[in-house]
């Protein structure tokens, strides 16, 4: 005898809303222009010529690295410190925002989420890679390694690193679901962790100063500016490759970012520069005026010292990027033309990478606290794995700029018209 189907069993079924958002988050990522699958490609290749490397280093050890007893921390940790700062950057847009209710940044606020996850994925893995290799990382981990808590602020940079990256992925991950289920974000969920994320994004990278200026035997570090130029420096580059950013998706997407937020950006940027200027010279002052010999790694740095100069054309070379890029972005006139405004935050982006980076990480190591003067540069394995992990953090940036764009302009929504999905009994 036939059966006949029940007619409930035909309604049309639809996913929950949950899987539906990532289905289409990934369906946005897979597809795209062919300039979007060549940018990805390159970005893989690169990644795999890292990886490459890392083996390298993994089979040989960090022996193939130019690190040695004397400089422990070198191009890794100077990415690392760099990365930290502009992950912390993304204060800038969040606090207008969600706390002053200045919408010029609203647009803006979302990428500059992504682009802190992806600073902060990128940090991560430089720690990884400079204590020598994944399998290592079990001596930082709570209750069975050797997590020297509170006395170590190794251990409070790790804590504030991952609490601040799981800020950074779940108020935008929050705040884009309930924009692609059509309803409004419930303050009293995501409010409590902005205003967390903003106190954390500054101890994020106060942490991280103190780690250096708390280390007795580099009195190259011993400076109470150490904390504010760090903040300083994070509010100049941050925001500066905001500006970047956001100009190439004004030019490549439909997103309108308007000409308010990036007036309001650099205006942030141009004052954290001259303010990097301000303490770079009272820096100097200090440690010029009265020469003593807790600042021989500061003559090293600037001039030179004993023959040994490796580092001169780099410092010099950043602190006159900044001047230039300063002096652009403070002139209004020329600070409103869009060429001169992304051609100053590209200066300022690597002249603080450098200065930041290698001019302040290395030369705490140089001379060693018994006086001996023994040089670093890295090697083509630290280059190239270096290399794969600045694509690996522009790989996770455009994914998530690429799967959040169409949810905040509206064209990816969960159809509420659609049917409950029907259960079988």
């Amino acid at each position: 005898m036939a059966t006949t189907t029940p007619i409930e069993s035909l309604t049309p079924r639809r996913r929950p809303a949950w899987q539906q958002f990532g289905i289409d988050c990934l369906e946005e990522v897979i597809h795209g222009s062919l300039a979007y699958h060549v940018w990805m490609s390159a970005l893989t290749f690169v990644m795999l010529l890292g990886t490459w490397a890392y083996s390298v280093q993994m089979r040989e050890g960090l022996i193939v690295t130019g690190m040695h007893d004397h400089v422990s921390w070198g191009f890794y940790i100077s990415n690392f410190t760099f990365l930290v700062g502009v992950a912390a950057a993304a204060v800038v847009l969040v606090m207008p925002t969600y706390v002053l209710k200045d919408y010029d940044f609203a647009r803006a606020v979302l990428v500059g989420e992504a682009m802190a996850v992806a600073a902060l994925i990128m940090a991560i893995w430089f720690v990884v890679v400079d204590v020598g290799g994944p399998a290592r990382l079990w001596h930082m981990m709570p209750v069975i390694g050797l997590f020297n808590w509170p006395s170590s602020l190794l251990c409070w940079d790790i804590v504030v690193l991952n609490v601040y990256l799981g800020l950074n992925i779940s108020i935008p991950l929050y705040l884009l679901y309930s924009r692609y289920c059509g309803r409004k974000p419930n303050k009293n969920i995501y409010l409590p962790l902005v205003l967390l994320s903003i106190l954390w994004a500054v101890s994020l990278h106060l942490v991280t100063a103190f780690l250096y200026s708390g280390l007795p035997a580099r009195p190259f570090w011993h400076t109470a500016l150490m904390g504010p130029r760090f903040l300083a420096t994070a509010f100049t580059a941050g925001p500066a490759l905001m500006i970047l950013v956001l100009s190439l998706i004004r030019r490549n997407t439909k997103l309108d970012i308007p000409d308010a937020t990036i007036e309001k950006l650099s205006l942030v940027v141009t004052v954290a520069a001259q303010i990097c200027m301000v303490m770079l010279a009272s820096e100097l002052f200090t440690e010029f005026y009265r020469s003593t010999h807790h600042g021989a790694s500061a003559r090293y740095l600037y001039f030179g010292l004993d023959g040994h100069h490796a580092l001169v054309p780099w410092i010099w070379s950043a602190i006159g990027m900044n001047a230039v890029a300063t002096a652009i972005l403070t002139v209004h006139r020329w600070r409103k033309q869009a060429l001169l405004l992304d051609f100053g935050c590209l200066l300022l982006f690597f002249g603080i990478l450098i200065e930041k980076g290698v001019g302040t990480i290395i030369p705490g190591f140089i001379p060693e606290p018994w006086g001996k003067i023994d040089e670093y540069a890295p090697s083509w394995v630290e280059l190239l794995v270096a290399l794969g992990i600045w694509a690996i953090g522009c790989f996770v940036f455009t994914v998530l700029a690429k799967a959040a764009i169409p949810i905040e302009l509206g064209l990816r929504r969960f159809d509420m018209s659609k049917p409950e999905p029907v259960e079988e009994s």
